[in-house]
């Protein structure tokens, strides 16, 4: 509970300081709060450059976060929450601590040069890290780990949306992608914690400001339905269209890495050249067309305009988030359907906005696949509950055609283009068919039946594994004599005179051709000391296993499985 509290309260202040840092980089690279609402405006700082200038504003910011990504952290590079998703299934939910100093520097620059980003991929990717560094610090078991990864999750969305429920679920949903009632204590404290400081700073107000909105009709739920299905299928476009451009970008970039957002800036910056509302963010963007400013055709263009955007800030080396791009494509569908629907059916469809608010909800559930989450995340950020039954109904359908059109999420997709399939479970034991034979080290010398204690005592010590087998003359086995069982003895006095056969023990009995699997289960109870190997006849050694000899044989095979 302290280490969750602790966590979310510097996720709390670390939301405060990104935010912060963006807010700068933004001023400092275009010469407003928000360039996306600017219009074709000029900077202010380069006047004479008009509004020419945010064709290198990008290339500026990709000279400052290519060369920082590539020397301290490049993992930092893209979206983020993918990288926390391997880092919480794979490995124990070990995050290099250095990733929240760069992700938070690299991310901000991204976003005030002009990347069409979010910020949510980086806050979770940052507290996540923090997280994972303070558990590190007081050294934490695995499975805590990766609870304290959640809560950094949870707080750094928390934090900088001012959404405690939904920072709760999208750790839970995406992160941890399992439900336990420890788990999520732990991770609704972090939330609190973060949101509570985060609300000091930014004000108790949701995220967007709106009108109130509600269903007029009941034929407008069949046309919620269709937009939900549709949002899906947009959800899985923008998903393909990403990777698409990507590895466009791999395949044409030839220069040192560090230098590829500052070269791929200027086509960012072109892209900016002609649809300004693509800069940053865009959350005003997004405002104007829930509120219904725009007309269709544009709106249509927003919504290319906003994948191609992102795509492409994120094929050549940006960071920053695809949620916040998400949300500004489903407003743009979801206001473009409703538009039509007008046109089709004035007296029965009513306004846009409702249409805006659940095409966000049903895009971002159809690229996540995460629908909890989707259904939380966007009634906190808009404080909007009148439409709550129909974006449930629109998320779900969204949810199932993306299920339908797609094996995996935006987020998993990343994961398996490297060969990494989180739900994969093997379907055969890492040990199956592998035999003792396949793992067992040669056997270390033995003792004879004769042999003092004393002068036992002595080679024992001197024993790697605290454990030496003891022969007849004739070489027949009789057991084993461990280090522990000679120093109870001679503990008691002077055994000088007494034979080793009185610490001499048999433990369970293996041969070669037992298997390995059966073999391990023994050689847990055997304390670290290893087992004997005999032959088929039980009277001979052949070798000793090790829990190093299974480790090694282990890594052997998977060595040659991967070749």
């Amino acid at each position: 509970m302290v280490l969750a509290l602790v966590i979310g309260a510097g996720a709390g202040l670390g939301a405060i300081a990104f935010r912060w840092l963006i807010k700068t980089f933004t001023l400092l690279l275009s010469g407003h709060a928000d360039y996306a609402a600017a219009g074709h405006a000029a900077n202010p700082h380069v006047p004479f450059l008009g509004r020419w200038f945010v064709v290198l504003a990008p290339v500026v910011a990709g000279l400052l976060y290519g060369p920082l990504v590539q020397r301290f952290a490049r993992e930092a590079r893209g979206h983020g929450v993918p990288e926390v998703m391997f880092a919480v299934a794979r490995r124990g939910g070990r995050i290099a601590p250095q990733v929240a100093l760069v992700k938070s520097l690299a991310s901000a620059l991204t976003i005030g040069g002009g990347g069409s980003v979010g910020r949510e991929g980086p806050i979770v990717q940052i507290g996540s890290a923090l997280g994972s560094t303070l558990g590190r610090i007081v050294r934490v078991p695995e499975d805590r780990m990766k609870v304290l990864v959640a809560c950094g999750a949870a707080g750094g969305i928390a934090a900088t949306f001012n959404a405690p429920l939904a920072g709760v679920f999208f750790a839970m949903e995406l992160i941890l992608r399992d439900f336990t009632a420890e788990a999520f204590g732990m991770v609704v404290l972090s939330s609190v914690t973060s949101s509570v400081i985060g609300r000091a700073a930014f004000g108790d107000t949701p995220f967007m400001k709106l009108p109130a909105f509600g269903v007029h009709h009941l034929s407008q739920y069949l046309l919620f339905a269709l937009l939900g299905a549709l949002a899906g299928a947009v959800g899985v476009g923008f998903t393909r269209i990403l990777y698409c451009i990507e590895d466009a970008c791999d395949w044409a970039w030839r220069g040192p890495e560090w230098a590829r957002p500052a070269v791929g800036g200027l086509l960012l910056g072109l892209v900016l050249l002609v649809l300004p509302e693509m800069y940053g963010v865009g959350y005003p963007v997004l405002e104007n067309a829930v509120a219904g400013k725009y007309v269709i055709a544009f709106l249509v263009l927003l919504l290319i305009g906003k994948i191609v955007a992102t795509s492409l800030t994120i094929g050549i080396g940006g960071s920053g988030g695809v949620f916040a791009p998400s949300l500004f494509m489903g407003a743009m569908l979801g206001s473009a359907f409703g538009a039509t629907a007008q046109h089709l059916a004035p007296g029965t469809t009513g306004p846009v906005g409702p249409y805006a608010l659940i095409g966000m909800g049903a895009v971002f559930a159809g690229a996540a696949r995460a629908p909890i989450t989707a259904v939380i995340i966007l009634f906190e950020l808009t404080g909007e509950y009148t439409i709550i039954l129909p974006l449930m109904a629109a998320i779900v359908l969204a949810t199932l055609t993306s299920r339908a059109l797609s094996r995996d999420t935006i987020y998993t997709l990343k994961l398996r283009r490297r060969g990494i399939d989180l739900d994969h479970q093997p379907t055969t034991p890492p040990l199956a068919g592998l035999t003792v034979a396949t793992a067992m080290d040669p056997l270390p010398p033995a003792l004879d039946e004769t042999t003092p204690l004393a002068k036992a005592a002595d080679l024992l010590a001197a024993s790697p594994h605290g454990a030496l087998p003891v022969i007849t003359a004739d070489g027949a086995y009789l057991g084993i004599a461990t280090a522990s069982s000679a120093a109870e003895l001679l503990a008691d006095g002077d055994h000088d005179d007494t034979a080793i056969d009185a610490i001499t023990h048999r433990p369970a009995l293996i041969t070669a051709e037992t298997q390995l699997s059966d073999a391990l289960g023994l050689l847990v109870n055997a304390n670290g000391r290893g087992l004997p190997v005999l032959d088929a006849g039980h009277t001979h050694l052949t070798g000793w296993l090790t829990h190093q000899s299974v480790l090694t044989a282990l890594h052997r095979t998977h060595a040659v499985a991967t070749a």
